[in-house]
């Protein structure tokens, strides 16, 4: 992603229909200037509000105003209220680029999407997605992500739920390693030297892992508290593993919850691990699970395709659940879709349903041997083509093949004559996931 493109993105002009709609009730919304504290202020207080936080100190505020450089931030503004410089709901949005199966593609990455209680009812939510969403259509982004704090908000805009993260709970004593050996090394590092490779690394990381997008701004420092507003950021330690030749292929970060009654049945909390290789995987992994001291390991954000299930002698000892996290909104079907790779040569017609007027039609797509697509704007489905009917929610949970059109034709979601034959094409090899929040 260019600067000209942030640059573009973040200076788009408010959508008319959006401005329209909160004028009738005597509404305003405003883009926040980034470097102006006294727009950020209130604007950062809004969200801490609207997630139920305390209310930010003086560093938060000035280190607020560097991390969010890059996104463009809305305001719903109610002149009659007693702080009428603070927002009723907020808006942020940035371009990122999001990895698919087989490729990348354009993405307007959403977040700090907030409502106050007192202003609730009212369609606010409704008017800024809607007109935000057509304004990253118009700027040719061809989806729109998002983590959510709440499952049941969004897929009413048209987002679906399309990479699901495990939470796991690992009982250490009894796992158990049977992994393989990694030839290289684990060693500690200090916070700043793991923030200084982290976002190469990860760059290796994501380009390969269907799900994650780039890394937002301020989020390294976020993970490795190197940031002036990190709170106990002296609780984590870094450790990276460099394979026989050098190279830096891993990095973990994480804190220790001391057990006060029992020092040996202490806690270790996993914020985030990188591995480029097979082997950083398995050596971060094995030093983790074979640390000292540490009873029970928690991590968040894995795949649900984790090889560490196949790593530990005891599977039993690991406690694992499931959560919604990332979710895809298509904005440009035929873009969206030529941008992946599909898992059968195949032609079938997709009859989509958008609540918004954004992204439906109906559409002919062509895989070829090589899982490269051509999509077509057609005005019917071709009777000889195997067609599906569903909404841009369904189709957007389709796009990373987290979930097999099999399943969403069992469960009622979409309508074919032949779902096992448009699984064959959407489906993947690999789970999507999301490694963090945004």
């Amino acid at each position: 992603m260019t600067s000209d493109h942030v640059k573009s993105f973040h200076n788009a002009p408010l959508d008319a229909a959006l401005s329209e709609s909160l004028a009738q009730h005597g509404l305003t919304v405003a883009a926040v200037d980034s470097t102006s504290r006294a727009q950020n202020d209130p604007w950062l207080s809004a969200v801490a509000r609207g997630f139920l936080e305390e209310e930010p100190g003086e560093v938060r505020r000035e280190a607020f105003v560097g991390h969010t450089a890059h996104r463009r931030k809305l305001g719903v503004y109610d002149a009659s209220s007693p702080q009428p410089e603070t927002p009723v709901a907020t808006f942020a949005s940035w371009p990122t680029e999001l990895t698919v199966p087989g490729g990348t593609v354009a993405a307007s990455a959403i977040s700090s999407v907030t409502v106050a209680p007192t202003h609730r009812r009212r369609g606010i939510l409704r008017s800024l997605m809607a007109g935000e969403l057509r304004t990253a259509a118009s700027l040719g982004l061809p989806v729109a992500v998002l983590t959510v704090s709440e499952s049941t908000i969004y897929g009413r805009f048209g987002f679906g739920a399309a990479a699901a993260v495990a939470n796991w709970e690992i009982r250490t004593r009894r796992a158990g390693w049977i992994g393989p050996d990694a030839p290289g090394r684990v060693d500690f590092v200090s916070r700043e030297q793991a923030r200084e490779v982290a976002e190469a690394l990860h760059e290796r990381v994501r380009v390969l892992s269907p799900g994650e997008i780039s890394l937002p701004g301020g989020h390294l420092n976020r993970f490795f508290g190197t940031s002036p507003d990190a709170e106990k950021a002296e609780r984590l330690r870094a450790i990276q593993y460099r394979s026989p030749a050098g190279e830096v292929d891993g990095l973990a970060v994480y804190r220790v919850v001391e057990n006060h009654d029992d020092f040996s049945e202490s806690t270790l909390e996993l914020s985030w691990l990188l591995a480029a290789t097979d082997e950083a995987y398995a050596g971060l992994w094995r030093f983790l699970l074979e640390m000292d001291l540490i009873a029970l390991l928690r991590a968040s954000e894995l795949g649900l395709d984790e090889p560490l299930w196949w790593m530990i002698a005891d599977q039993r000892a690991a406690k694992i659940t499931v959560t919604d996290h990332q979710y895809v909104r298509i904005l440009d079907v035929p873009a969206a879709l030529a941008s992946r790779r599909f898992g059968a040569a195949d032609t079938i017609a997709l009859e989509v349903d958008d609540p918004l007027g954004i992204a439906g039609g109906t559409f002919v797509l062509t895989t070829d041997a090589e899982g490269r697509a051509s999509v077509e704007a057609v005005d019917a489905s071709p009777a000889e083509l195997p067609s599906v009917r569903l909404g841009v929610r369904e189709l957007s949970s389709l796009f990373l093949g987290g979930v097999s059109a099999v399943t969403l034709a069992r469960a009622g979601r979409i309508v074919t004559d032949d779902p096992t034959r448009i699984a064959r094409v959407f489906q993947t090899v690999e789970a999507p996931r999301l490694s963090f929040w945004y």
